[in-house]
């Protein structure tokens, strides 16, 4: 940090070197210090959430909609009253999804973040809400946000008044010690007689609600929110408690250590948003005249950095802590002999990941129809087909239109492409959070090429295929290569990715490309039109314009994975890394070559997935292929994929993605209403049944298909009948 702060005071001295600026700094630092407080549970007991930027932001439109007079008009008491309820409502959903229906932390926070972010936008409606004049009758609560007469800002003694009682308690307390000791070693803590459970779902209560008052503490100083209030805090906040000195792999962490990484973490956004002091040379009238100005880093800097921030913080933990690097580098210096390497990974019984071993002989051994059905991937083909009936029932006029059987093979075929890929790494036993960003990125790079380099289209595409297959690379090399978890991996590549599009592009829309690559985008008429080739009038013509270049494109990517996956030697390795990957290794197989290659893959994928997205539009936008990651991840298990690896077919992805792609275009199809009025899903709530389609998808895994919760509920009645006494 004070690396940091001298660097910021000789680059912009102006700031850096005022008073003013260490204020900010301390006031920007009190919220994430707050949330800090909480994340350092979670990740204490080796859990995550991705949540908390949701929830600070929801609480903060919460209490704007409750208190502003345009709204509902309450008072403050009241609206804190149901904001505090409202996120200890998340938090203790989020404790139940991980703990007692067993999702997976990153999969439960981030829906929850997704369905957040939707109502936030829902609620909003993308704008602001603000009521600085009721602020001013209820000076007594909004001065909690505002400068005192001591000259420093009231947020800063609240955060600090949390950060020495989450300190304590996690230090010096009972609650503590059973958090150090479920996060160390979560099965020896519960022989010991500790409520594990309990703890889980107690630290998931604590960072909701410290995210709760974080969000009421930007509400008194802003007097109003945003519909971006909160967005991508969540990133800060884990970087901030990994820096540190929490470990992601659990056990070990400190309140202070998180509140100090969460200064770092302000301090580098200061100096990469602040910018330094420039003058350029402005010509009025044909005189050249200096102007004073400042150089700031384009959009997307911060979080692409923040995020390279993220992996690094993590890398130091087992590789410079874990390894005490900095002691052996100082032996060495004195000539002493260098301490001894204790690894401690956290886990003493590691049990097999091999599940659903009954649906599979279930699958095997039925006939006829009741073979279909005992498939994996039978829910997704048959949502496909009700969906589709559902919408040529809404709308017969609309949905039968060749130019909607466009549009929907359009949407597909992106999302398609993204779960093919996503497939192999989530049978492999990992999980790609990424590829939504991997597609922005690789469009960027693509758009930026032709339009500002003057690359051909070829050449152009070559470079988005390289830049996407970096990323790829990064992911592989960090997952597979340094052993760190895919999530963490994947997600920091999220925020690099997502922030070097924007950066690319320096946040602008880029259009005018040349058509021979809009052509990668277009129906197959628009291309023979374009060759000159006439195909009449007849079925031929109308096919061809109906069905895309890309839709062809994913049909030949699809057929050639689904060959590998299914009928080849690699495919099956596959399936064994996912299912057990302690016995492939045994068997010979070589897993961290399987899982490299299936990351690669992955980013392919998705990297194909935003050139194409390039060539349709014929234009790029920064948020191309946001929340997409959410979408493939919930086709993949739709169509029969296991959240815990060692499952999935590509049929089963492609329905699931049908089945993902349906479901939007009947949200936010134009229902005629029986007065002959109009109704239409708003965009914004569409990602909330998103969010809730993909957490029922990974439940019906985890207890349909992986516990065959079906199967013991039917042996309990037969034993229940079994063990009546006969009636005469």
């Amino acid at each position: 940090m004070a690396i940091l702060f001298v660097g910021g005071a000789l680059i912009n001295p102006a700031f850096f070197l005022s008073g003013d600026a260490f204020h900010a700094i301390l006031r920007d630092t009190a919220r994430y210090a707050v949330v800090a407080v909480g994340m350092t549970f979670v990740i204490v007991n080796k859990d995550l959430d991705l949540s908390v930027g949701s929830t600070n932001g929801l609480v903060g439109v919460a209490f704007s909609i409750l208190f502003a007079p345009q709204f509902n008009d309450w008072g403050p008491i009241s609206a804190t009253i149901f904001c505090l309820l409202l996120g200890i409502t998340i938090g203790l959903i989020n404790g139940v999804l991980v703990t007692i229906l067993k999702v997976p932390s990153f999969i439960a926070t981030l829906t929850m973040l997704l369905i957040g972010r939707g109502i936030i936008l829902g609620l909003t409606g993308g704008r602001s809400i603000g009521y600085a004049v009721k602020a001013r009758e209820h000076g007594w609560f909004f001065h909690l946000g505002e400068t005192n007469i001591l000259g420093f800002n009231n947020q800063i003694p609240i955060a600090l008044l949390i950060v020495i009682v989450g300190a304590f308690v996690l230090a010096k307390t009972r609650w503590g010690y059973e958090t150090f000791a479920t996060g160390g070693n979560e099965q020896a803590a519960a022989y010991a007689g500790i409520p594990t459970r309990w703890v889980r779902i107690r630290a998931y209560l604590l960072s909701s609600i410290c995210a709760t008052i974080a969000g009421l503490m930007a509400v008194t100083q802003d007097k109003g929110v945003t519909a971006q209030a909160g967005l991508s805090s969540e990133l800060i906040v884990i970087a901030a408690v990994i820096i540190g000195g929490a470990s992601i792999l659990g056990g070990r962490g400190r309140v202070i250590g998180a509140c100090l990484g969460a200064m770092l973490t302000v301090v580098i956004d200061k100096v990469l948003r602040e910018g330094w002091p420039t003058t350029r040379i402005v010509q009025i009238d044909g005189q050249d005249f200096e102007v004073a100005a400042i150089a700031q880093l384009p959009v997307g800097a911060v979080p692409a950095l923040l995020g390279a921030l993220l992996l690094l913080a993590v890398l130091i933990e087992p590789y410079v802590l874990r390894r005490r690097l900095i002691g052996r580098l100082w032996a060495w210096l004195r000539g002493k002999e260098p301490p001894l390497i204790i690894e401690a990974t956290g886990i003493a019984i590691e049990g097999v990941q091999t599940k659903g071993t009954m649906a599979s002989d279930k699958a095997l051994s039925a006939r006829g129809l009741g073979k279909f059905l005992a498939r994996r991937d039978a829910l997704a083909i048959a949502l496909t087909i009700v969906l589709w009936l559902i919408g040529l029932w809404l709308r017969p006029d609309y949905w039968w239109n060749l130019q909607n059987s466009f549009a929907i093979l359009l949407n597909y075929t992106e999302l398609a492409l993204l779960a093919i890929g996503l497939t192999y790494v989530i049978a492999c036993g990992d999980i790609d959070l990424s590829v939504g960003a991997v597609l922005a990125l690789a469009g960027a790079a693509t758009a930026f090429a032709m339009k500002v380099m003057g690359y051909d289209p070829w050449t152009a595409v070559l470079i988005g295929l390289l830049a996407g297959m970096a990323a790829g690379f990064v992911n592989a090399l960090i997952t597979v290569g340094f052993n760190l978890p895919a999530f963490i991996a994947t997600l920091g590549m999220f925020y690099i990715a997502r922030g070097l599009a924007a950066w690319i592009v320096a946040g602008k829309q880029l259009t005018g490309f040349p058509e021979s690559f809009n052509l990668l985008g277009r129906k197959i008429a628009n291309v023979l039109d374009h060759f000159g080739i006439d195909v009449g009038s007849g079925t031929l013509r109308a096919v061809s314009e109906a069905v895309s270049i890309q839709t062809l494109w994913m049909i030949l990517i699809a057929i050639i994975a689904g060959i590998i996956l299914g009928y080849t030697p690699f495919g099956q390795m596959i399936y064994a890394t996912g299912g057990n990957r302690r016995a492939a290794d045994y068997a010979g197989i070589n897993t961290r070559r399987v899982r490299f290659i299936s990351l690669m893959f992955s980013a392919l994928c998705a990297t194909m997935a935003g050139i194409i997205y390039t060539a349709f539009f014929r234009s790029f936008n920064p948020t191309a292929g946001q929340f997409r990651e959410l979408d493939a991840i919930a086709a993949v298990i739709i169509g029969g994929g296991s959240i815990f690896g060692g499952y999935g077919t590509m049929i089963g992805a492609l329905a699931g993605a049908a089945v993902i792609t349906l479901i939007r275009a009947l949200l936010q199809l134009n229902i005629i209403l029986p007065g002959g009025g109009s109704f239409v899903m708003p965009q914004h709530w569409v990602n909330v049944f998103t969010g809730l389609i993909l957490i029922v998808a990974v439940l019906i895994d985890i207890w349909l298909r992986q516990a065959n919760i079906l199967a013991g509920l039917r042996l309990a009645r037969f034993i229940r009948l079994k063990s009546e006494p006969e009636h005469a």
